[in-house]
């Protein structure tokens, strides 16, 4: 027995809860197209986000480390899977459509840069007066214009639902700018949970890859609230950290996040009595939320983060040579064009010269812009 579109849609009437976004109820595509027989819209979206370059470029950009310092860090690609991963556990416990978070969450990182935070700084400030650079706009700008896979049209052609829910990518380091996309109403619960999903996971990855490396200690975590609660829970005594236990309070400080979000939510949606995805959007705050001292306890292990692994001397290092190839790539590219490969100096008509450069040095993986680097500044490099 095939399992059809209209069947799969006929199960997600009965799996997802009334605030949940059903893919028959999509607002569809900019270019109508026939739906496949055997998968909803969004599964078909998820499947295009999968199968771009710019999704696979993602194993070879920083997320904390740069790729060369080791094969067992973090990267952007596995980074966006373990996203994806927390938040289909989350939608599912919400009764949210797991097809659509999925597609928004493999989607969230697609415009970042090389050299993680550091290289999108570089950009932005090299596209100041060009239009600017924002990885959230550039994920927007890969999906529906640099993705060139179809004949019909330009970009992937993805549903409204998430284009929106990339666009309305929000953290404390990302900021949404949804001029184009309902900017009076609030995400969707996919999108909140997939914005949730991303700073869950990299608080709790890189306290492990922070751990891992050495650059954090377990002595410097005994100011940490959540890091007795995690030891204590565990009945971890202290002593040597082993790669075991340390795996197991990684797992536990998830599961401790998870839980407590879910929990939370859950008593809000039902305290806001909203009955449908309009009036989750027109609430005046995000249902997805902690509780106050979850939200405290990750705040404090947040900024010990930031003080202690993204402050380290050995990151800022990566970051100030980051910082250099960055700006020395774009000021050589817009001093001579004509270094620029073909396929960009013909767009740059279209674009411009320095969106030309930017969307080429936007897609560099972290090695591939070290090497162009060598080429264009190295003497003894062949280009």
């Amino acid at each position: 027995m095939m399992f059809s579109r209209q069947k799969l849609e006929d199960i997600e009437e009965l799996s997802i809860a009334s605030y949940g976004m059903r893919s028959k109820n999509s607002h569809g595509r900019l270019f109508p197209e026939e739906e496949p027989e055997y998968r909803t819209c969004f599964q078909r979206d998820r499947d295009r986000i999968l199968h771009t370059t710019a999704f696979r470029r993602l194993e070879y950009k920083t997320q904390v480390f740069i790729n060369y310092e080791g094969d067992y860090y973090r990267t952007r690609l596995t980074h966006t899977l373990e996203v994806t991963q927390i938040g289909r556990t989350i939608a599912r416990a919400l009764g949210a459509n797991e097809d659509l978070l999925e597609a928004v969450c493999l989607a969230h990182d697609l415009g970042h840069p090389p050299f993680g935070h550091s290289g999108e700084v570089t950009l932005a400030r090299m596209m100041k007066g060009f239009g600017g650079f924002d990885h959230n706009k550039q994920s927007l700008r890969i999906v529906t214009k640099l993705e060139q896979r179809y004949p019909n049209f330009t970009g992937l052609n993805l549903s409204w639902e998430v284009l929106e829910g990339i666009v309305k990518h929000e953290t404390e380091y990302d900021i949404a700018d949804a001029q184009e996309f309902n900017p009076e109403l609030r995400g969707n619960l996919e999108a909140q949970i997939a914005n949730v999903a991303d700073e869950l996971a990299y608080t709790a990855h890189d306290l492990d890859d922070g751990l891992r490396s050495g650059m954090i200690s377990t002595p410097m975590l005994e100011s940490i609230d959540q890091w007795h609660i995690l030891i204590d829970s565990l009945g971890w005594k202290g002593g040597v950290l082993d790669d075991i236990t340390r795996h197991r309070i990684i797992r536990r400080l998830i599961g401790i996040e998870v839980t407590d979000l879910v929990q939370t939510t859950t008593q809000r949606l039902r305290e806001s009595n909203i009955k449908s995805v309009d009036e989750l959007q027109r609430l005046p705050y995000n249902v997805i939320a902690f509780t106050e001292d979850q939200h405290r306890r990750n705040r404090q292990l947040k900024d010990f983060l930031y003080n202690n692994l993204y402050r380290h001397f050995r990151v800022m290092r990566m970051q100030v040579k980051a910082e250099q190839i960055v700006t020395q790539l774009f000021t050589a590219f817009q001093s001579q064009p004509f270094t620029l490969p073909k396929q960009y100096q013909n767009l740059v008509a279209e674009r411009g010269l320095e969106r030309s450069i930017c969307d080429y040095i936007a897609g560099m993986t972290d090695r591939y812009a070290i090497e162009e680097h060598e080429k264009l500044f190295n003497p003894t490099t062949l280009p």
